[in-house]
């Protein structure tokens, strides 16, 4: 099964786009786990609360790997600890945004997919076809290429124009074209605070799988998202707004209220 097809089954079981990301910013913990926990204990047992709260509301996780590298040696061990604690039927993205080549790019493929079992990734296309399609050999994964981010200096390069186009549709349509004969599929990462691109970008590409960041605290608007993505595999992510939602003893709570308003609002 592709992963599209796999991500259009959950829609349709679970009503939902809803992807959660896992951005655990210490400084943003409840204190009482920073008082009862050694920091990356801490981390650990955040996230894996997030998971139980939500994953009933949710397609995916999203785990941003900057988080979890920034906890030094045991770092990786906790984002695999959190990892496998998310249930078998809700899809994994490894937010990691890799860019090398070659054999680099081969071996961190490996890393994500064989290693620690992700169904997904980010990555920088900066480098070309090169940095992308090692990527693309295993089955039933997806990796989301970034096209035109939510973040403010996105428009330095992606709006560039390039023989009579902006630089963010040759990187979409390259990038798809790339995993035409490949077991597995090209994705896009196309921000929330831009609805036209988005837009754009699903009439061009119907049958696309796009991540969208930028729902909630980046201020993208839910039924803007939903009606500028279509009909074509969408996953919306929101990591902020839930995961921060509450910093009490009820976190979990307050986090999954909010997991289930969003979901609410993006509907399906």
């Amino acid at each position: 099964m592709t992963f599209s097809e796999r991500l259009s089954t959950l829609r349709s079981s679970k009503q939902s786009v809803l992807c959660v990301g896992l951005d655990p910013d210490p400084s943003r913990l409840p204190s009482h786990l920073l008082s009862a926990h050694p920091l990356n204990a801490a981390v650990e047992f955040f996230c894996r609360e997030i998971v139980e709260s939500t994953s009933d509301q949710a397609v995916a996780f999203k785990l941003n790997f900057a988080f979890f590298e920034a906890l030094g040696d045991s770092g990786l061990q906790v984002l695999r600890s959190v990892l496998n604690g998310i249930p078998s039927d809700v899809l994994t993205i490894a937010d990691a945004k890799r860019g090398d080549i070659g054999n680099s790019a081969g071996f961190y493929a490996h890393s994500v997919f064989d290693d620690l079992g992700f169904d997904s990734v980010t990555v920088s296309p900066y480098m070309g076809k090169d940095s992308v399609t090692p990527f693309l050999t295993q089955t039933g994964t997806c990796t989301f290429v970034l096209a035109r981010t939510s973040n403010p200096g996105g428009a330095d390069f992606q709006l560039l124009d390039v023989g009579g186009e902006p630089l963010y549709r040759k990187v979409a349509r390259d990038a798809v074209s790339w995993s035409t004969d490949t077991p597995g599929t090209t994705g896009l990462v196309v921000g929330a605070t831009d609805v036209e691109t988005m837009s754009d970008l699903r009439h061009m590409l119907p049958e696309t799988p796009f991540l969208i960041p930028g729902v909630g605290s980046q201020g993208g608007s839910a039924a803007d998202v939903m009606q500028a993505s279509g009909n074509g595999p969408v996953l919306v992510n929101s990591s902020r707004g839930i995961i921060y939602a509450g910093n009490d003893q009820d976190f979990a709570k307050v986090a999954r209220n909010a997991a289930i308003q969003t979901r609410t609002e993006l509907g399906a």
